[in-house]
């Protein structure tokens, strides 16, 4: 019997919010000036984050299947499997969380 790891709010809601495909929630997790970083591309903000989340994001169908999670003050840090219609793989998503909110959601192989 598998368990997932225990992730940690409000990064538990963003996952839960992309592998619905929940466009708006997920934007709403992040801070105003909130980043994502796709393997050193940054988008800033949640117009340009909503643009690269329709093409490569929720919009590309993604799911992440969790198999591990660390926390370190203020990061928390989610790997897993990532399947989508854009790219698949193992992977790691790096998470800066600032009170209820995501500050910056950096994302590498996992």
């Amino acid at each position: 019997m598998s368990t997932t790891p225990e992730i940690p709010e409000p990064v538990r809601t963003v996952v839960a919010d992309v592998n619905a495909h929940d466009t708006t929630a997920f934007l709403d997790a992040f801070t105003p000036d909130g980043v994502v970083d796709d393997w050193g591309r940054e988008f800033a903000g949640r117009d340009a984050i909503a643009a690269w989340s329709d093409h490569e994001f929720i919009g590309s169908h993604g799911t992440l299947t969790v198999e591990e999670v660390t926390v370190d003050d203020d990061t928390v840090t989610v790997t897993g499997d990532w399947r989508s219609t854009h790219a698949n793989g193992r992977s790691r998503f790096a998470f800066v969380v600032d009170g209820d909110r995501i500050a910056r959601m950096t994302i590498r192989e996992g």
